[in-house]
């Protein structure tokens, strides 16, 4: 795992020698002659526990994530939204350390040199969940749509009081535990979080099985948060925060 690298242009862009953003790619940046950006969505991918290796541009995780780039950018009509990716160092989470939290918060620290201080709604994919949750202290952080996250028992949810948290789980998950999802949903709930759940009938880890599903969901749920946020409005839940989860 620690053999030689070649460089691509997406690693010297990710080592800052270009001057280009070191943690965020940006997929879809509102044009100069336009509104500036109102708000801002951040995708995360997943990864692995425990890995110090850098990541490739082929990164299956990371490429299963383009097509909710592609879903997120249609369902927003309004073109003053930025959207981008989180890039990480490693491909792991690397216990105390929490990797990729500590580039989320660059990126975020990125976009508001970009774009200026907006709102941000976070998608993140298992351990990019679980870096999602967490990197939502941030306070410019909103809103978190969860995908098949990574939440060991014992996750902090005391930062995610006033946020607003939904978690999409498929029931043939055999990587990360809907259980446990759903569990950090309620405990978020009592710990003053608007936090609710979706439960994927037939859905698996990489989100394949039923993946228009996974696709046209989440991009019709960041499209509402947005959409709330843009008009001032806190992204409440129609349903009771911490109920059942839904099916789709």
């Amino acid at each position: 795992m620690r053999g030689s690298v070649r460089m691509s242009a997406d690693d010297v862009s990710r080592s800052g020698e270009t001057g280009a953003s070191v943690a965020l790619r940006p997929c879809r940046v509102p044009r100069p002659d336009g509104e500036p950006a109102r708000a801002a969505v951040l995708i995360l991918h997943g990864g692995t526990a425990d890995s110090k290796a850098p990541l490739r541009p082929w990164n299956l995780a990371r490429a299963r994530m383009r097509p909710f780039v592609r879903s997120v950018t249609r369902a927003l009509a309004d073109e003053d939204t930025f959207v981008g990716q989180v890039r990480y160092r490693h491909r792991g989470w690397n216990g105390a350390d929490a990797d990729p939290v500590a580039d989320v918060l660059l990126a975020l620290d990125e976009l508001a040199a970009l774009v200026g201080e907006v709102p941000v709604v976070l998608v993140g994919h298992s351990m990019g969940g679980r870096a999602a949750l967490r990197a939502a202290a941030a306070p410019q952080v909103r809103a978190v749509v969860a995908l098949a996250p990574w939440c060991p028992e014992g996750e902090p949810v005391t930062h995610l009081r006033d946020k607003r948290v939904i978690v999409l789980h498929g029931d043939r998950d055999r990587v990360t535990d809907p259980v446990e999802s759903f569990a950090l949903v309620r405990r978020a709930a009592e710990a003053g979080c608007s936090a609710s759940a979706v439960r994927v009938e037939g859905g698996d880890h990489a989100m394949l099985r039923r993946a228009r599903t996974w696709h046209r969901a989440t991009g019709a749920t960041v499209a509402e948060l947005v959409t709330l946020i843009g008009a001032g409005l806190d992204p409440l839940p129609a349903e009771r925060p911490g109920a059942e989860p839904g099916v789709l």
